[in-house]
């Protein structure tokens, strides 16, 4: 009877604590910077980008940041309008030629919009 009641103690503890463990921990959240989509934008506009790394990140809502989301929308539209994946796939850029020149418009604000949110900051 020992025994049970030892090896029982045992086991309720190991369940509790993976209980305990499992209630207490957050499960990991990916929160996009300016500086991830001006390199997106980048390696975009270098031709060196797939469907799917665009996809990673411009498929992901951005919750923190209203100015960030709307830029996400705004590339995320670019694609639906001039994104071509199946020549991408050839090693061709993701977007056309209309597609980029609007798409580095696009990164050219979001890089002067953080420039000057880091310089604010840096004054206050």
């Amino acid at each position: 009877m020992a025994l049970f009641l030892l090896i029982f103690a045992v086991c309720m503890l190991v369940i509790c604590s993976v209980v305990g463990i499992l209630l207490l921990s957050r499960t990991p959240r990916y929160r996009t910077e300016p500086r991830d989509l001006l390199t997106l934008f980048d390696k975009t506009l270098e031709g060196n980008i797939g469907e799917t790394e665009w996809n990673t990140i411009i498929g992901y809502p951005v919750r923190h940041d209203e100015y960030l989301e709307n830029v996400r929308r705004r590339a995320q539209r670019l694609m639906d309008e001039h994104g071509r994946p199946w020549k991408a796939a050839r090693g061709e850029p993701l977007l056309s030629p209309a597609g980029c020149e609007e798409l580095s418009i696009l990164r050219d604000h979001l890089a002067a919009h953080t420039a000057l949110r880091e310089r604010q900051r840096h004054e206050h």
